[in-house]
């Protein structure tokens, strides 16, 4: 099969690699619906897990299955599916104690172009597919799917970090594609004011669409300044990130309230530590916490997306600004999510 691959740090192309084998509990999908990420630029050209080399990328599908181990149950060939980002070996230890995205190792059920060739080939490999595959829905469309299994499941998480409570005020800080799940995420947690931090006009657009009470662009003056001047020095009681560098942690702190909470989902693809200032933690004893985190993943966790989808509670297919159609364009979409022009939020290829 051929495959789009990280070749080592800094180049990417086209390489041939033998078709997967299914081991008992696996499965095998043909691609119907791709979608580069953020994550694949961190990747390859800033080196973000270490050099890999030959390494095929991508961990965003919808896929048709072709093939099943001897000891899968409930996925079938022929069966049309969501493939997530993350799959777990669920009988883990680490699944057990409620971390299954860590399952083996740190991150270890972060597979697809990290430990494993990802989904951007001919065939995919899919380890424990009867507890990672979802069945697609007939009511949801690929392109809406494919943004489901990252997107909008790391978009919510980084909610779920927070630990948003009704009427509590919300800073997102980046509303590229999933930082407008974490906005969308916190309005079902209840959030009261929301504010979402970017400038790229058609991410303020959705921004809105999705819940945003309030936008604060960063390219008209610091963001902390904006937020302490809207809230009137109040600050706020809870903060996504979902963007940004380093530097942004300090900028988290900065605008939260003493007992405030901040989830982190970006992935922090170069630079060696996180700074909070003594000042911003309140000489250490704020009550002020940081929690990152990776995204579940695994069968219900898209099952339960796709369940917000057919609800009507999220919309991720707003977020889709380029279509493509054919293997060959997943070339062109990573090189769009590397050069991120002004009309961008989320390429789909269509397969």
């Amino acid at each position: 099969m051929k495959g789009y691959a990280m070749l080592r740090i800094g180049r990417a192309g086209w390489i041939e690699k033998k078709d997967p084998v299914p081991g008992p509990h696996d499965a095998i999908c043909a691609p119907i619906a791709l979608a580069p990420c953020s994550s694949d630029i961190h990747t390859v050209y800033e080196g973000g897990v270490g050099e890999r080399h030959n390494m095929i990328l991508g961990h965003e599908a919808v896929g048709e299955v072709v093939e099943v181990g001897s000891a899968v149950r409930d996925i079938r060939v022929g069966d049309r599916v969501i493939i997530p980002a993350i799959t777990p070996d669920w009988s883990s230890t680490a699944a057990q104690d409620g971390f299954p995205m860590h399952s083996g190792v740190a991150l270890g059920g972060w597979k697809f172009s990290n430990t494993k060739d990802g989904v951007f080939a001919e065939y995919i490999h899919v380890n424990d597919a009867d507890a990672n595959l979802a069945v697609l829905p007939g009511e949801i469309s690929p392109e809406t799917a494919v943004m489901l299994s990252d997107m909008a499941t790391t978009g919510l998480h980084g909610a779920e970090l927070a630990q948003i409570t009704p009427g509590d005020s919300v800073v997102v800080i980046g509303i590229g594609p999933v930082g407008l799940m974490s906005v969308a995420g916190a309005v079902i947690l209840g959030a009261g004011r929301l504010f979402a931090v970017g400038s790229r006009p058609r991410c303020i657009e959705v921004a809105e669409e999705f819940g945003a009470t309030d936008i604060v662009n960063y390219r008209e003056g610091d963001i902390v300044n904006q937020v302490l001047e809207a809230t009137r020095g109040e600050r706020v009681d809870r903060v996504v990130v979902a963007g940004g560098d380093l530097g942004t942690f300090q900028q988290a702190f900065d605008i939260l309230k003493p007992g405030g909470k901040v989830g982190n989902v970006n992935y922090l693809g170069e630079g060696d530590y996180i700074t909070i200032s003594r000042e911003s933690s309140l000489v250490g004893m704020g009550h002020k916490q940081l929690i990152g985190g990776l995204t579940p993943g695994g069968r219900r966790r898209m099952e339960r997306m796709a369940n917000l989808v057919l609800a009507g509670r999220i919309h991720p297919e707003r977020m889709i600004t380029h279509r493509f159609e054919g293997l060959e364009a997943v070339e062109r979409g990573v090189e769009l999510m590397r050069t991120k022009p002004r009309d961008l939020i989320k390429p789909v290829i269509v397969v």
